[in-house]
C-alpha cells in the first residue's frame, strides 16, 4: 500500500459549529480543504487503528466525491473497515444507529442538513464518536486547533490503490489494507424502529381506507427510509410519499421542514379533502415537522406530546427516565415532567448537549424547537421516529392530531411559541446587536415594559450534570414576570452571514384562551423584542425571513 503524505498548511475558518463544518460546496472543492479538516479529525483521536468507521450522507451534491476522498485517507490512516451507505446514503440518525450497532470506533456524516444543496448550496461534515452521538466540544475544539497547525494529511496514490469503490452495489471491496463494506442505509434504523414501535397497530390504521398520511421527504435522505417503512413494512400507500427520491440539490427546493419551506404538503393538508395526517423531514433526516388536517403541531408541543402519550408506545410504555430540552425550546415538556414526577433538563442547542444525559440515564427523550426530537434510542434527533411516535399514538388513542393537541393544552395549559429567524444578516451587525444586549444584561431586571416586567435577564451558560463541563455564552435570556420570556441567539448552522433567533413565549393557563392565533397571543413580547434590541434599526430588516 503506497501511502502518501501530502504536504498542505493551514486554511481559516475551519472551526466546527454546533453541528459540524459547514460552508458552501465551492469551498469545500478548494484544494486541500476537505482534506485538512479531515486529517484534522483523525489527528484528534486516539486508538482507532484497526477499528471500523461509519460512513454516508444525505446525497447533496459533492457527497460521492467527498466519500471517495474519505476512503483514501481512512485506510492511509489506519482504520481496517468502513461501513459506507449505499448511494453514500445515510441518514444522520442512521449513522448513529450503525455505528452503535456495529460497535464501530465513531462516523463521519456529511450534510449541511436543511441548508440547501447543489453546485452553488452548501456541504458539511461531522465526526461522531462510538456512542453514535456527535463529537463533544472538546474533541471539536482540538479538531479546530489541528486545523490551525496541519502540515500534511495521509491518503493513498490514486493510480496504484485506490481505483473508487462502486457505491451504487452493495458488498465488499478492498481499498489498500482496509476492507470497505457497501450497506444498505436503511435495514439496522428499521430494524430498530420496529422494536419500539407497534408496527401492527401502526400498520392496521395506514391500510384503512379511510385514513391518509402525506409524508414530504423533500428530495433529500428520507425518501428510501419512508418506502421501506411506511410503504413497504407498513402498507400505506405509495402515493402517500412525495418527493421521495434524494436529488443533489433537493429539487432545487430548501429542506428544512417548516411551514415556510415544506409549502407543498402544507398547502396539501390545509385543503378541504386533506389526508389525516403530514409530515416532513429535512435534508439528513434528523428533524421533524408534524402537521393535523389543517392543524401545524408546533417542535415545542410535539416534544411534550410525546412525552404525555410515551406510555402508550411500546418502547417506553416502562415508563421515562427524565426529559430534556434545548434552552430556546419552550417550557411545555417541564411541565409534563413534572405531573409524570421525572426530571427535565434545560441544555445548550446541539444534540451533542443531550448526549451525556442518555448515556448516563437521566433522559428517555429529548427535543430542540428547530424541529428536532429523539430519544436513547440512538444519539441523535430521528425525523421517521417521531413520525412513527405520532402515528402510534394516533393508533391508539383514535383521535385526530389537533384534537390530540388542544387536549394537551386543556391538561397542562398552552405555551404560545414562535421563533423569528432573520437569515443572511450581515455579521458584524448581528454580532453588535448581541454585544447591546449582554452589556444591558444587569439593567434589565425591575424595568417596566407596557403591563410586565422584566425578573431577569442573563446570557445562558451550562454546567453538564455528569461530567461537569461548562458551556457559556449561550444565548441572552429575557424573562417577564409573568412568565412570558424571549431568547435571543445566533445559529451556527448557517454558510452565509449570521442568522438571528429570537425565540418568544407566553404561557395561557386559561382554555379560553388557547384558540387564539399565535402571532397575535406574542404580539407584544414581538414588539419588546425590537425595543429590546434593535433589530430593525440594526439588521435593516422589517420583518423576519422564516416564522415558525
Amino acid at each position: 500500500m503506497n501511502v502518501i503524505k501530502q504536504a498542505t498548511q493551514p486554511i481559516a475558518g475551519q472551526r466546527p459549529g454546533t453541528s459540524g463544518l459547514r460552508k458552501k460546496v465551492t469551498v469545500f472543492q478548494q484544494p486541500h480543504y476537505l482534506e485538512n479538516f479531515v486529517q484534522a479529525i483523525f489527528d484528534s483521536l486516539e486508538g482507532f487503528t484497526g477499528t471500523t468507521l461509519v460512513l454516508g450522507g444525505d446525497g447533496r451534491f459533492h457527497n460521492l466525491a467527498a466519500i471517495q476522498t474519505i476512503l483514501r485517507m481512512a485506510s492511509a490512516n489506519g482504520f481496517a473497515r468502513v461501513l459506507v451507505g449505499q448511494g453514500g446514503i445515510l441518514s444522520t440518525p442512521a449513522a448513529s444507529c450503525v455505528i452503535r450497532k456495529r460497535q464501530a470506533f465513531g462516523g463521519i456524516i456529511l450534510s449541511a442538513s436543511h441548508n440547501p444543496g447543489g453546485p452553488d448550496g452548501d456541504f458539511g461534515i461531522k465526526y461522531n464518536t462510538g456512542n453514535g452521538g456527535p463529537a463533544p466540544e472538546k474533541i471539536t475544539d482540538a479538531i479546530y486547533a489541528n486545523t490551525q497547525k496541519i502540515t500534511r494529511y495521509l491518503t493513498l496514490d490514486v493510480t496504484l490503490d485506490a481505483p473508487e469503490i462502486d457505491l451504487a452495489t452493495l458488498g465488499t471491496h478492498t481499498l489498500g489494507a482496509m476492507r470497505v463494506e457497501v450497506i444498505d442505509p436503511v435495514a439496522d434504523h428499521a430494524e430498530l424502529l420496529a422494536t419500539l414501535f407497534d408496527f401492527k397497530r401502526i400498520g392496521a390504521m395506514l391500510r384503512r381506507p379511510d385514513f391518509r398520511i402525506c409524508f414530504d421527504a423533500m428530495h433529500a435522505v428520507t425518501g428510501p427510509y419512508a418506502h421501506e417503512i411506511f410503504v413497504k413494512r407498513l402498507g400505506a400507500p405509495a402515493a402517500s410519499v412525495i418527493n421521495g427520491v434524494p436529488l443533489p440539490d433537493f429539487g432545487g427546493g430548501h429542506p428544512d421542514p417548516n411551514p415556510t419551506y415544506a409549502e407543498e404538503l402544507v398547502k396539501t393538508m390545509f385543503t378541504a379533502d386533506a389526508p389525516d395526517f403530514g409530515a416532513a423531514s429535512d435534508g439528513d433526516g434528523d428533524r421533524n415537522m408534524i402537521v393535523g388536517q389543517r392543524f401545524i403541531v408546533t417542535p415545542s408541543d410535539s416534544l411534550a406530546v410525546l412525552a404525555a402519550n410515551a406510555h402508550l408506545v411500546p418502547g417506553y410504555a416502562a415508563g421515562l427516565k427524565g426529559v430534556a430540552r434545548s434552552m430556546p425550546t419552550s417550557a411545555a415538556a417541564d411541565r409534563v415532567a413534572a405531573a409524570l414526577g421525572i426530571a427535565s433538563f434545560e441544555t445548550p442547542t446541539g444534540w451533542k448537549f443531550f448526549g451525556n444525559l442518555l448515556d448516563a440515564g437521566k433522559a428517555t427523550l429529548c427535543g430542540e424547537e428547530s424541529a428536532g426530537t429523539g430519544s436513547d434510542h440512538v444519539r441523535e434527533k430521528d425525523g421517521i421516529w417521531a413520525v412513527l411516535f405520532w402515528l402510534d399514538i394516533l393508533a391508539a388513542r383514535g383521535e385526530s392530531v389537533e384534537e390530540i393537541v388542544r387536549d394537551h393544552w386543556r391538561r397542562f395549559g398552552r405555551n404560545f411559541y414562535s421563533r423569528h429567524d432573520y437569515e443572511g444578516v450581515d455579521s458584524a451587525a448581528a454580532n453588535a446587536l448581541m454585544a447591546q444586549l449582554r452589556d444591558s444584561l444587569a439593567t434589565l431586571p425591575g424595568r417596566v415594559f407596557g403591563a410586565d416586567t422584566v425578573a431577569s435577564a442573563d446570557d445562558f451558560a451550562y454546567t453538564d450534570p455528569v461530567d461537569g463541563s461548562l458551556s457559556t455564552a449561550q444565548g441572552i435570556r429575557i424573562g417577564l414576570a409573568s412568565g412570558s420570556r424571549i431568547v435571543f441567539r445566533l445559529s451556527g448552522t448557517g454558510t452565509e452571514g449570521a442568522t438571528l433567533r429570537v425565540y418568544l413565549e407566553r404561557f395561557e393557563p386559561d382554555a379560553a384562551k388557547h384558540g387564539i392565533e399565535t402571532q397575535e397571543a406574542l404580539a407584544p413580547l414581538i414588539a419588546l423584542a425590537d425595543q429590546l434590541a434593535g433589530i430593525r434599526q440594526r439588521t435593516g430588516r422589517e420583518r423576519p425571513t422564516v416564522i415558525t
